[in-house]
């Protein structure tokens, strides 16, 4: 059975992708740091799992390494949602964005690489619309998810042709992370008219993207950036 590790399971789009890969028989492999979703997922989906957080170097290959010696893929859904005003921002908040977004993506990549070309496998990293649209107040979160794409591209060349490299870019999606933009109706509501398809991002529209790039269907797919976004990182919106 295909094995895919999925790096930040608990998040929405994680848990999404991870019910997602088990339906259509592919075999996830969950790692976060929150231990009672991590358990209660991979008991529900009948799993491996391990526990390391994504800004643990150590842990994180300490986890990757239990997930086996040949991956079908490994998809990071570990993410952060940095607004502030550029005058208001500390060189923590760069490199604190950096390091879990960027970062923690290329070691998870390094750490199943030899898996990953065993199993001649794809790679599926998350980025923002925010990376190639600006917004107000989204310089930190903004810079790091640019470079997400930077270290994407760069490894899809370096990896090809045994490992598929790709890229999801979502718009404002309603999971966890994104509670104090989407808990009140009104603000969630002003920001869904700015999108050419008027709703907000649910976790399964990328998941379901996700899944695919993962999958064999997508196998003449490697080095692209691909919006999830209800069209708000190519068109205005109407609203």
């Amino acid at each position: 059975m295909a094995r895919v590790l999925v790096v930040g399971a608990t998040g929405g789009i994680g848990g999404a992708l991870a019910r997602r890969l088990a339906v259509r028989g592919a075999e996830p492999f969950l790692v976060a740091r929150d231990v009672a979703r991590l358990q209660a997922l991979a008991g529900e989906l009948g799993c491996g799992s391990a526990v390391a957080d994504a800004t643990d170097a150590a842990a994180l290959r300490a986890a990757v390494a239990a997930a086996g010696a040949e991956l079908a893929g490994i998809t990071y859904c570990v993410g952060s949602i940095l607004l502030k005003p550029a005058a208001r921002l500390a060189e923590a908040d760069f490199l604190d964005a950096y390091r879990l977004n960027v970062v923690g993506a290329a070691m998870a990549v390094q750490a199943a690489l030899p898996a990953l070309v065993a199993g001649k496998g794809s790679v599926v990293l998350f980025s923002s619309v925010a990376a190639r649209r600006g917004f107000p107040n989204h310089a930190a979160i903004g810079a790091a998810k640019a470079a997400v794409e930077g270290l994407a591209v760069s490894l899809a060349a370096e990896l090809a042709p045994h490992v598929r490299v790709n890229v999801i870019a979502p718009s404002l999606t309603r999971t966890r992370i994104a509670e104090p933009l989407t808990r009140s109706p009104q603000m969630a509501e002003a920001i869904a008219k700015q999108h050419p398809i008027p709703r907000l991002g649910e976790a399964d529209d990328a998941a379901a993207l996700a899944d695919f790039l993962l999958s064999d269907a997508a196998g003449w797919i490697t080095g692209q950036v691909i919006g999830v976004d209800g069209g708000r990182g190519a068109i205005a919106g109407k609203g």
